[in-house]
């Protein structure tokens, strides 16, 4: 048995979400075995979403489709979260590391290396958890962080597309949460923040569908 999730209401509270909507997402986490309810200790992440975290995201996503979906729900709540903290604490060495993120992901847009924007992308939401300075998303992200990597590099590939219009737009709206965070414009960063997941969102499903 893997990692103990947060009591619900600490997680609720720190997600920004209602209880009712966080066992909403539980339960179907533990419908598809991804985590266990022990009685009397907590819930837990199981074995097998224990070994997904290391395992290639792409099998994991074979293997239950749908959580693609769930992880984009769980990264809008998450996020649209760390990008309002860090826009109320983000300091000097917070808004400088952000920066140079920004620069090598400007550069990779720019150049067309594929890699190094996928690499930036997720080093630039991770550097937004950082400077959130909440111990609880830090935690989050970090026990979670290879497999929003993959996530992240995952959906990049999907978005990809000869005329270059979604990556115009990820750019502009990369660049409009960095603007939010460095002003220290809190809802404007979250608002952002959730324009891009949404997004991401609905393009993957344009393209699926």
């Amino acid at each position: 048995m893997g990692t103990r999730l947060p009591p619900e209401r600490k997680l609720a509270e720190t997600l920004g979400v209602s209880r009712n909507s966080l066992r909403v997402a539980i339960y179907n986490l533990q419908t598809r075995g991804l985590l266990v309810s022990k009685w009397g200790s907590g819930i837990f992440v199981t074995d097998r979403l224990q070994a997904a975290i290391t395992s290639p995201w792409r099998q994991l996503v074979v293997d239950h489709p749908d959580l693609r979906w769930d992880t984009l729900e769980f990264r809008r709540e998450l996020e649209g979260a760390t990008a309002h903290y860090a826009a109320l604490r983000a300091d000097k060495n917070d808004l400088k590391k952000i920066g140079n993120v920004i620069k090598c992901l400007i550069n990779a847009y720019e150049t067309g290396n594929k890699s190094e924007e996928h690499k930036a992308d997720a080093d630039f939401h991770e550097a937004i958890a950082e400077a959130s300075h909440n111990s609880m998303f830090l935690y989050l992200h970090s026990n979670i962080l290879i497999m929003l990597r993959e996530h992240i590099s995952l959906n990049l590939k999907v978005l990809e597309e000869a005329s270059g219009k979604v990556t115009a737009q990820l750019r502009q709206q990369h660049l409009a949460v960095w603007e939010a965070i460095r002003k220290h414009q809190p809802e404007a960063a979250r608002q952002a923040m959730l324009v891009h997941i949404d997004f991401t969102r609905s393009e993957l499903a344009r393209i699926e569908a």
